[in-house]
C-alpha cells in the first residue's frame, strides 16, 4: 500500500491484529488521493468521448461509446466498494466498450491515413 503507516507494516509484521491500532491518518489520504483519481479519470474520459463525438475524422459512436464505459467504470467501483467488495460486471462492461471504442477509432485513423497516402502519393510510371 503506498499510505501505508510504518507503524501498520511494523505491526503487521509482528503479527499483530491490526484492528487494534489506533487509527492513521493513511487511510483517509488514500481514500482521498483514490477518490481524486477516479474523478479526474472520469471527466477526462467523458471529454475524450464527447471529442471524439464531435471530430469529424473518427466514428461518432467510438465516441459514445467510450462516454458510456466511462460512466460505467466508475459506477462500478462505487457500487462494488458499498455492497461487496468486489468488481461488479459494470467495470468489466466499461472495460470492454473502451476496448471495442478504442480499436474501431484506430482503425478508422489506419483508414484514414492510408486513404490520405493514396491519395498524395504520385502515380508510378509504368
Amino acid at each position: 500500500m503506498a499510505f501505508g503507516a510504518p507503524m501498520e507494516g511494523q505491526a503487521f509484521l509482528a503479527g499483530m491484529n491490526l484492528d487494534e491500532l489506533p487509527d492513521s491518518a493513511a487511510t483517509d489520504m488514500q481514500t482521498a488521493v483514490m477518490l481524486a483519481a477516479i474523478v479526474v479519470a472520469f471527466v477526462g474520459n467523458v471529454l475524450l468521448g464527447i471529442a471524439v463525438w464531435r471530430s469529424r475524422a473518427l466514428p461518432r459512436w467510438a465516441g459514445a461509446l467510450w462516454v458510456v464505459a466511462a460512466l460505467l467504470y466508475p459506477f462500478g467501483i462505487v457500487l462494488g466498494a458499498l455492497t461487496t467488495g468486489a468488481t461488479p460486471p459494470t467495470v468489466l462492461v466499461g472495460a470492454g466498450l473502451v476496448a471495442v471504442s478504442g480499436v474501431w477509432m484506430a482503425w478508422r485513423a489506419r483508414d484514414a491515413r492510408a486513404a490520405e497516402s493514396l491519395r498524395t502519393q504520385p502515380l508510378a510510371a509504368g
